[in-house]
């Protein structure tokens, strides 16, 4: 497994899911609340729950890069807390973990 390819692969799909989540609304949808439910305010909503999707894929993207650098200068596999090697089931589950199961 080469975790840098691995996490490229992971960078890029976090993007282009930001791209999708953050792209414009269609011209002429209408982003409201009103007094009754309709599909301005369905899509109101929709846009508030969004927000919540993308500040978890911000993170995500994060920490995807921070693991890219750590890849970069050698320092990957290692826990940043106590400096012992993080298993390697644990990079396969979740390849952008910095720090062992103890210190998570």
């Amino acid at each position: 497994m080469d975790p840098d390819a691995t996490l490229a692969a992971h960078e890029q799909q976090l993007v282009a899911d930001l791209a999708t989540l953050t792209a414009a609304p269609p011209e002429g949808e209408n982003l409201s609340f009103g007094k009754r439910i309709g599909d301005g305010t369905s899509l109101a909503v929709d846009r508030l729950s969004a927000v919540a999707v993308q500040e978890q894929l911000l993170d995500s993207l994060t920490q995807v890069r921070r693991a890219r650098t750590r890849v970069a200068d050698g320092t990957y596999g290692t826990c940043e807390v106590c400096g012992e090697p993080i298993p390697a089931e644990r990079l396969e589950a979740r390849p952008w973990a910095a720090r062992c199961v103890r210190h998570a």
